[in-house]
């Protein structure tokens, strides 16, 4: 699943132009997400790797003024299909620049969740109908879609609780808050190393 996509206003091209762009000027990256996200790591990670080339620095925020670049993902895709009105025009306002990266997700539980492996999940999937709640990090964001697409494959309706970003859902799957959430290995993996979730299945 693409998650994270480059877009600007007039931007400057991205490969023989870079070296006369001038670096006395800040180039704002927008990441409007919460931290500790993955779309926030990327963006990180991002201006790190365009310091030296750009030769400017980065800031986190900042008035839009042709310097300002937005790091978004799958959600400003689907973001028209899923409300009436939005306060901006997708294909008319932005231009697209280019996919960051691909990153697949994966099926995590809160970890005193009684299932040690997916067969296990399934089971108890299918014991508690009706009393699960599955976590994503937003209406249309790619948790929120991957979580509606597993729900559909398994044929098990589950109550969604969407959060305002990844950081906050990942911290009630950790306190055993909600019992399972579809996220980024971006976010998932450090996680699941340490324990703290339990793994189930890597989504494509």
């Amino acid at each position: 699943m693409r998650t994270s996509v480059l877009l600007a206003a007039g931007l400057l091209a991205s490969l023989p132009a870079l070296a006369q762009y001038p670096g006395d000027k800040p180039v704002t990256i927008i990441v409007p997400f919460t931290a500790g996200g993955p779309t926030d790591k990327v963006g990180r990670d991002l201006a790190e790797a365009l310091r030296k080339p750009l030769g400017a620095n980065k800031v986190a925020k900042a008035a839009p003024d042709g310097h300002t670049l937005l790091l978004h993902h799958i959600g400003i895709a689907t973001a028209p299909s899923l409300y009436r009105t939005l306060p901006y025009q997708t294909l008319e306002d932005f231009e697209f620049l280019g996919m960051v990266n691909e990153v697949p997700m994966t099926l995590i539980g809160r970890p005193d969740l009684p299932a040690s492996s997916y067969a296990d999940l399934a089971k108890w999937l299918d014991a508690n109908k009706g009393k699960i709640n599955l976590a994503n990090a937003g209406v249309g964001s790619a948790s929120h879609l991957c979580g509606l697409m597993f729900q559909s494959a398994i044929k098990i309706d589950m109550t969604t609780v969407p959060y305002k970003g990844t950081a906050p859902a990942m911290n009630d799957i950790l306190g055993g808050q909600v019992d399972i959430m579809c996220d980024q290995t971006t976010n998932t993996t450090s996680q699941i190393e340490s324990g703290k979730v339990k793994a189930y299945a890597v989504m494509s």
